[in-house]
């Protein structure tokens, strides 16, 4: 009866149930696996965002199937204060970059093809691949003193594609959680790589706006040297000013860049070749139509909360790196413990020793301290013992977990 695109049953894992019975207990849990601003108590300025919604315009139905002029105008002047040309004609609305994959994916392959996706990374890909009858085939983020792009990796994860070779490679810029940025150097390879055999980028950089010039280490040297090693985005202009050789689909929202997940509103950019670049959104348009999903009140309102947004990603900014701070001031150079160095994004990984199976340690800290965090595994880290801490909580309940766990794993 039901279709065979995902494992639809998904029996509970150890981690589950005993957080289950921690909460039912009524036992105080500080959760740093918490990834959604709205409940890490920061100020919004809630009277302003109910305000935008107070108008005519949201009664009034027009549908557009790339979004309101208007709204994908104000998302061309987001990114043109950023220093990136981007054009409203070339911007697809979508509800969210969830369905933004999905529409990419239906764009760019056919059922069982394949596409290339970063690993370790946020574990969605499969779900959203599976929906659309896609294949993922992983390609490695190396670890040395930082995480970097593998491009051996990516031609190895190419040849796994099959015959017909995958339809797109993925690139999530900065990475979700390994805070891993796209370099000049490594772009340069993927529209290389990506043009001579004649396949799409897809950089999904919902992230791009918590990239930070110290690499995540609260002030010091990021430990790279040289223009091929900054940081870019695949967007036109900005920092990377070189023609797009191949076809390039950039990926944004409200979620991340203006703290907004409950107004649901994503978008694509596409850049590349003129040519290749109208057919994709000729096509694009025909999905996007066929849909129709994102919602007239948050279109019309798009301007302003990408305005209002400013505010809101600066004070997430500012927690963000308030508390990478303390991670590291609190580890500090001579312990057994190490901050891995990031280019952004609202995670900080901690490599712990590997006394314990990461499943042992994380059910420990939550059973004996309290404190609930990500296994690496979770995000397919190739090796133990890892921890992913959300910077997100509040900043005194943030130094009190990473107090226990820095106790419990030094113990």
């Amino acid at each position: 009866m039901f279709s065979g695109r995902l494992p639809w049953s998904h029996p509970t894992n150890r981690l589950t149930r005993a957080l289950a019975e921690k909460r039912a207990s009524g036992v105080r849990v500080l959760d740093l696996t918490e990834s959604n601003p709205t409940r890490v108590g920061l100020d919004y300025p809630l009277p302003d965002i109910a305000a935008v919604f107070a108008v005519a315009a949201m009664t009034a139905y027009d549908p557009a199937p790339r979004g309101l002029t208007a709204a994908r105008e104000a998302v061309a002047a987001y990114y043109g204060r950023r220093g990136h040309a981007v054009r409203a004609d070339r911007i697809v609305l979508t509800a969210s970059t969830s369905e933004a994959y999905a529409y990419l994916l239906k764009l760019l392959a056919d059922p069982g093809d394949a596409i290339l996706v970063p690993s370790p990374s946020y574990p969605l890909f499969d779900y959203l691949a599976g929906l659309e009858a896609v294949r993922t085939v992983p390609y490695q983020l190396a670890l040395e003193d930082r995480w970097r792009l593998d491009s051996a990796s990516v031609e190895r994860a190419a040849r796994d594609a099959g015959p017909a070779g995958p339809g797109a490679i993925v690139a999530v810029n900065p990475n979700n959680p390994t805070g891993t940025a796209v370099t000049r150097d490594a772009l340069a390879f993927l529209d290389g790589f990506a043009a001579d055999r004649d396949i799409a980028l897809i950089s999904d950089e919902v992230f791009f706006d918590y990239v930070t010039p110290t690499g995540g280490r609260a002030g010091a040297a990021t430990g790279r040297s040289g223009e091929g090693s900054a940081p870019v985005s695949l967007l036109p202009g900005g920092s990377d000013d070189r023609a797009a050789r191949t076809l390039r689909f950039v990926l944004g929202g409200l979620s991340k860049s203006c703290g907004l997940p409950q107004l649901k509103l994503g978008w694509i950019v596409v850049h590349g070749p003129d040519d290749a670049a109208d057919a994709a959104l000729d096509r694009l348009e025909l999905v996007a139509d066929t849909y129709l999903s994102p919602g007239t009140p948050v279109m019309v309102a798009a301007p302003r909360l990408l305005e209002l947004g400013e505010t809101i990603q600066s004070r997430v900014r500012h927690r963000v790196e308030e508390n990478r701070a303390h991670l590291v001031q609190a580890v500090g150079g001579d312990s057994s413990c190490r901050v891995l160095d990031a280019d952004g994004g609202w995670s900080a990984v901690l490599q712990v020793p590997a006394t314990l199976s990461e499943e042992e340690l994380i059910l420990r800290l939550l059973d004996k301290d309290g404190v609930l965090v990500h296994p690496g595994y979770f995000f397919d880290f190739p090796r133990e013992a890892y921890l992913v801490l959300s910077l997100l909580p509040a900043p005194q309940d943030f130094r009190e977990a990473v107090g226990r766990i820095l106790q419990r794993v030094q113990d």
